[in-house]
């Protein structure tokens, strides 16, 4: 199920929706020119350690390769981010219905969250 495409499309806007976020934190977090500072500094930061540090067997070679369950640890700390900045502005229902959203995408995408958890190769991406 993870490579639906209808999924992978819902995993990519997750993904910018959670840089987006972090942004709009970074930005009203901080006053005048650290809140601009912030909103593009946290967000690269954001990107460099998802693009950084994957498990091996993803479909692009991995800079830094990690285990599995290290990997979807990183991932929900970064989607946890996003949710509690949400929460922390002020946004209660977006961080919910943000959540929910997460959690259903990573239930759709029970085999590659299982085969993670299991620090083994996911099938779907071997060709």
């Amino acid at each position: 199920m993870n490579t639906h495409p209808l999924n992978l499309a819902l995993r990519f806007l997750l993904e910018l929706v959670m840089l987006a976020v972090i942004a709009f934190w970074g930005y009203h977090r901080f006053p005048g020119w650290q809140g601009v500072a912030a909103s593009i500094t946290l967000p690269v930061i954001a990107v460099i350690l998802w693009g950084v540090f994957r498990i091996p067997t993803d479909p692009r070679p991995a800079p830094v390769a990690i285990p599995g369950p290290l990997r979807l640890l990183l991932e929900w700390a970064l989607f946890a981010a996003a949710v509690w900045a949400l929460e922390d502005l002020g946004y209660d229902t977006g961080a919910w219905f943000l959540a929910g959203i997460l959690a259903g995408h990573y239930l759709f995408s029970y085999d590659r969250t299982a085969s993670m958890l299991r620090n083994r190769p996911y099938k779907g991406f071997v060709k």
